[in-house]
């Protein structure tokens, strides 16, 4: 099994780094700049002077030129260009990282019989995951100068199912397995990984309304712990998803609330005997809490918002592996 957990290792390094560069195609604001989806013969980038300038009158038909980039020059465009076109670009090679080993590890007979429903599954996801994006970016093409946040949303939350998966496998299939905790104990593990990526969601659409660009000062937003205009809009569901003030105040109790359960299971993992797993988890979550705070108040610098987007995945994964050592052994591996 370890030319298979190998593999998965480094799939799960490129969903990680798949994220990034889609965090960093979020944040320089090239998401829009590739206004066609054509998922072969769009690996080939524009390679004349005339092939740029039809994709570069493509992209000044849509509103986000009109209303926000009117004017800008090619170089300019190319800037944005190349950003889109990398992160599609390791799309498409992700899916042949995995592809192609699965099929070399499937014939050479390490792949059990019990793991290739799962690894299918798996490959369904990374597909499905490219046709979200696309349709994310579909969004952003007429009536609005940006990506709907639900769909950015979406799209965020897949890549974690992703990567969570595949860190779920990897650990299925490692001889080093935990011991299975008390019910209170396993609980608080799931109740921890659900939080996770509640706030990961709750981070897509403060991303999604560039809500980070705006209530710039910690604890406070503003001189108030609870801010003006929260439940402003109608209906009231709204404000959950449209009101600014409302996604920032919730992503921030979110995280308040992750801190206070994950200082709670980590008691609980010391009292089982796993002390050193509660350290980690409560130094990851602290740390991750931090980077947030500095993301905010420094008004969302690409460097601090890629930082803190990497370390949300970290603390997704090693939430992940919690579970797993309080769960026990997984089946996969006396498959």
């Amino acid at each position: 099994m370890r030319p298979v957990r190998i593999w998965l290792g480094v799939m799960a390094c490129l969903v990680v780094l798949m994220v990034l560069v889609g965090g960093a195609t979020r944040l320089t604001d090239s998401g829009l700049s590739i206004t066609e989806w054509k998922p072969v013969t769009g690996i080939v980038p524009p390679l004349s002077a005339g092939d740029w300038e039809a994709e570069f009158e493509k992209y000044r038909q849509i509103p986000e030129y009109a209303e926000i980039n009117s004017g800008m020059s090619l170089s300019e465009f190319k800037f944005i260009y190349w950003w889109e076109w990398g992160h599609r670009f390791l799309g498409r090679f992700v899916g042949l990282a995995f592809l192609i080993p699965f099929l070399g590890l499937l014939v050479s007979g390490h792949i059990r019989k019990p793991l290739i429903p799962r690894l299918l599954l798996l490959f369904v996801l990374g597909g499905l995951q490219g046709v979200v994006g696309w349709w994310m970016v579909k969004s952003g093409l007429s009536g609005r100068t940006d990506v709907s946040q639900y769909r950015l949303a979406v799209h965020l939350s897949l890549a974690c199912i992703i990567l969570a998966a595949l860190i779920w496998t990897i650990f299925s299939l490692s001889d080093r397995a935990g011991e299975p905790r008390s019910k209170p104990v396993r609980a608080g593990a799931w109740l921890v990984l659900g939080l996770v990526f509640v706030q990961i969601g709750l981070g897509a659409v403060v991303a999604g309304l560039d809500a980070g660009l705006t209530y710039n000062t910690w604890p406070l937003m503003d001189g108030d712990f609870i801010p003006k205009g929260l439940w402003s809009l109608e209906p009231v569901w709204l404000n959950m998803t449209e009101n600014i003030a409302t996604v920032q105040f919730d992503h921030r109790i979110v995280a308040y609330l992750l801190c206070a359960v994950v200082l709670v299971h980590a008691w609980q993992l010391s009292a089982a005997g796993s002390g050193g797993r509660a350290l980690l988890l409560g130094f990851v979550v602290l740390l991750q809490v931090l980077v947030g705070i500095a993301t905010l108040i420094h008004v969302v610098p690409i460097s601090l918002g890629l930082i803190h987007q990497f370390t949300a995945l970290v603390v997704l994964a090693i939430a992940v592996w919690n579970v797993q050592q309080c769960r026990g052994r997984d089946r996969l591996i006396d498959a």
